[in-house]
């Protein structure tokens, strides 16, 4: 898809891999609609940035828990953009076990109505403007879904959080399932992030050192990722992906392979030699 004079909606477009998202789309000659619940200080900014790209724009508020907010953010996306070409689904809301302690049911349903339900309801309130020109779609989600409180993430994710984001994995595939053949629809599958359960976030603050640390021991590339970097792999799926409709690309700097490298080849008692013969 070529990306100049198209318009995209981006969710939770007002701070961090959001914020990163919109202006790096904006760059690539989109008009941009910005959706925001909380962080209302950080707009300014936005709205700064934003105008310093030369590109049009527009930042609006919405409870995308709420069904009819969803439909009247899609809808207000199209008056003032003209069209809807692309839709970066980052909304949800996590609880880490560090900040939040044990499961409260208030807790629980809200990861579940953020993560899952707002999803589910702006993809349905976009899903017949992305028809008319086709489109695309990015479903943000976590490695949560795979690794669950266990070993170094056991401090940042919770288990509902994980099941969460294991849901998502099954709405992308009956999102590409409905948007088909016109509309793709991708998960992108991050790890730890400046911003996003890394540096920057009240959790990581909270980690000791030695919590910090197993983390990044486990993570191959030895770092938490950039924003950036995040905005770059949502260019690809929406731009360059053509062929790639209801998968995840995973984004993790190899945290799920785990940090343990992999050894020298032991020299073996039996090395093959010209004279070897197999029975």
């Amino acid at each position: 898809m070529d990306l100049n004079n198209k318009a995209a909606l981006v969710l939770g477009g007002i701070w961090g891999i959001g914020r990163a998202a919109a202006l790096a789309l904006a760059g690539q000659g989109m008009k941009v609609a910005v959706a925001w619940y909380d962080r209302k200080s950080a707009m300014p900014a936005l709205e700064k940035d934003l105008a310093a790209t030369g590109a049009d724009f527009c930042i609006l508020h919405a409870d995308l828990r709420e069904p009819h907010e969803a439909k009247l953010l899609a809808g207000q996306t199209v008056a003032k953009l003209g069209r809807l070409d692309l839709l970066v689904n980052n909304v949800e809301r996590g609880g880490w076990p560090v900040v939040h302690g044990p499961y409260a049911p208030a807790q629980w349903d809200l990861e579940m109505q953020t993560t899952l339900f707002a999803k589910r309801n702006i993809f349905e309130a976009c899903l017949p403007f992305l028809k008319k020109q086709g489109g695309a779609v990015i479903n943000i989600s976590s490695i949560a879904a795979r690794v669950g409180r266990s070993g170094p993430a056991a401090s940042v994710f919770n288990a509902g959080y994980a099941a969460a984001n294991a849901g998502v994995n099954a709405l992308t595939a009956d999102f590409a399932r409905q948007g088909a053949p016109t509309v793709r629809v991708n998960e992108l599958m991050l790890g730890f992030f400046e911003t996003r359960h890394g540096p920057g976030t009240k959790g990581w603050d909270l980690l000791d050192e030695k919590s910090k640390k197993a983390i990044l021991d486990h993570t191959l590339l030895g770092r938490t990722g950039l924003v950036d970097e995040v905005a770059r792999a949502i260019i690809f799926l929406a731009r360059d992906a053509s062929f790639m409709t209801g998968t995840s690309l995973v984004l993790d700097g190899g945290y799920l392979l785990g940090g343990d490298k992999t050894p020298a080849m032991p020299p073996g008692v039996e090395p093959l030699d010209a004279d070897t013969r197999f029975e």
